[in-house]
């Protein structure tokens, strides 16, 4: 059984980088009938933050990646660790390393300036004599040194890295008895179960240094696949100037979760020329081995372009509620189903979704100057008004054809077209030229408050101009 995991640390939001794996490791382990784990890595004490963690698991819920089992927290294993670090210190794999700061600094500006790659020089691999006073010994790991370590990479295919090149005896716990990173996500993942980890390749250094910790433990290796990062247009580090980053910046900004996690996953994963996936298709047709060699170039616009589409496809019910998000609610409006109807296809954003129906709802409280001096001229404002004499015989008026029928009538006794008119109605309506069709606007918002609306914008145009 596959079993996959995602471990973040909380030092600050859930990035969608880190979002992007965690897709990855649910979906693998979901189509192989596995489990999906979650972690929190949280030993770096003077970094992490309970309000980091908690934001990383508000993300989780909002996109709707479910783990099996309660969430692990690595603060709360230090004692497990602690054991594990004796079981190498008894077998003779770790040992106490009693160099300062001061020397172990002194050993790298020597280093630097013989042009040697600064690195511990193992002066207490060996080391049988009496401690010195006052030096609290950090525990380093026996790695070897000669040969090499490698793996097979599901994305990267086979990779090396020679010991004497980059393996010193690296630290598994510091001198205050706090464990490593390295250390703890061995310890963690395979006492998890974990036997596949998705991963981004800024992890890829990381790799031979756990295979020599799984092995000093006689633990299983699990098999890595290292996804290449996430990059802006100009193939940089992506950042906040590119877009948000944190992932519920996302839903502050209008995005729906599916949307997102269908943009993340074709960043890097591609399934012919298909570009909208469900969830369910997702999980059918994911697998690590297909994911890019190569960076993914983020694009803001396949992103908006999705979450229009997945606007579109949302129910009443989803989208009713999710405009309450955004301080609006019209479960109670009973025009919501047309309301909805005329702006999910004008709305790439829930946030511009929100905008459009305060701006039919609400009355305007101002005009867009440069609408209202192209289309209220003194003959548009006296159609305007004639049109107003008209809708005030007319209290009957409710449904948009009804609404259609009436206004061609009026502008057919008159010979004007439907432009002569149009225009000045959706200021009035809207305080602007542009919305969804004008009779479907005139439904929603009802008889009384159409004619409200006309008569107050006749009146701020009249009382314009005599001042």
């Amino acid at each position: 059984m596959i079993v996959t995991r995602f471990a973040p640390s909380p030092t600050g939001y859930l990035h969608i980088g880190g979002l992007r794996t965690a897709l990855y490791s649910y979906l693998w382990a979901k189509r192989n009938s596995g489990k999906f784990l979650f972690r929190i890595e949280d030993t770096d004490l003077a970094r992490n933050s309970k309000e980091a963690a908690d934001a990383i698991v508000e993300a989780f819920k909002w996109v709707g990646l479910a783990h099996e089992g309660e969430i692990v927290y690595q603060s709360e294993r230090f004692d497990l660790y602690k054991s594990y670090v004796q079981k190498l210190l008894d077998a003779g794999k770790a040992y106490k390393c009693y160099m300062s700061k001061e020397d172990l600094d002194a050993l790298r500006e020597a280093q630097s300036a013989r042009k040697e790659r600064p690195h511990y020089d193992g002066r207490y691999r060996d080391f049988t004599g009496t401690p010195p006073e006052g030096v609290e010994p950090v525990i380093r790991i026996k790695a070897p040194t000669s040969g090499v370590v490698s793996f097979v990479d599901g994305v990267k295919g086979e990779v090396t890295f020679n010991a004497s090149d980059m393996l010193d005896d690296f630290i598994i716990a510091r001198s205050d008895g706090t464990p490593t990173y390295n250390f703890v996500v061995v310890i963690d993942d395979a006492l998890m179960g974990v036997n596949e980890v998705i991963r981004g390749d800024d992890h890829l250094s990381n790799t031979p240094k756990q295979i020599i910790l799984y092995e000093a433990l006689s633990f299983d290796i699990p098999k890595f696949y290292h996804v290449p990062m996430i990059l802006n247009p100009q193939g940089k580090k992506l950042s906040k100037r590119d877009g948000a980053v944190d992932v519920m910046d996302y839903k502050r900004e209008g995005y729906l979760p599916e949307a997102l996690l269908n943009f993340l996953i074709r960043l890097g994963w591609s399934h012919g020329d298909q570009e909208i996936f469900s969830f369910e298709q997702m999980q059918a047709l994911f697998d690590p081995s297909h994911i890019n060699k190569s960076a993914s170039a983020y694009n803001q616009e396949k992103l908006v372009w999705l979450n229009a589409h997945y606007i579109k496809q949302a129910s009443y019910e989803r989208l009713i509620e999710e405009l309450r998000f955004f301080d609006v609610d019209i479960s109670l409006h009973v025009k919501k189903a047309l309301l909805i109807d005329a702006l999910r296809d004008r709305a790439k954003t829930l946030v511009e979704f929100a905008s459009l129906v305060k701006q039919i709802l609400e009355a305007p409280t101002c005009y867009d100057e440069k609408a209202v001096e192209k289309f209220l001229t003194a003959d548009g404002l006296g159609v305007l008004e004639q049109y107003l004499v008209a809708l005030k015989g007319e209290k009957s008026l409710l449904l948009a054809s009804e609404f259609e029928t009436f206004t061609k009538a009026f502008l057919e006794e008159r010979g004007l077209k439907l432009k002569d008119l149009a225009q000045a109605i959706r200021i009035a309506m809207v305080g602007s030229s542009v919305s969804p069709s004008i009779f479907d606007v005139l439904e929603i918002i009802g008889y009384e408050d159409v004619v409200k609306r006309i008569e107050t914008l006749i009146l701020f145009q009249r009382s314009s101009g005599e001042s």
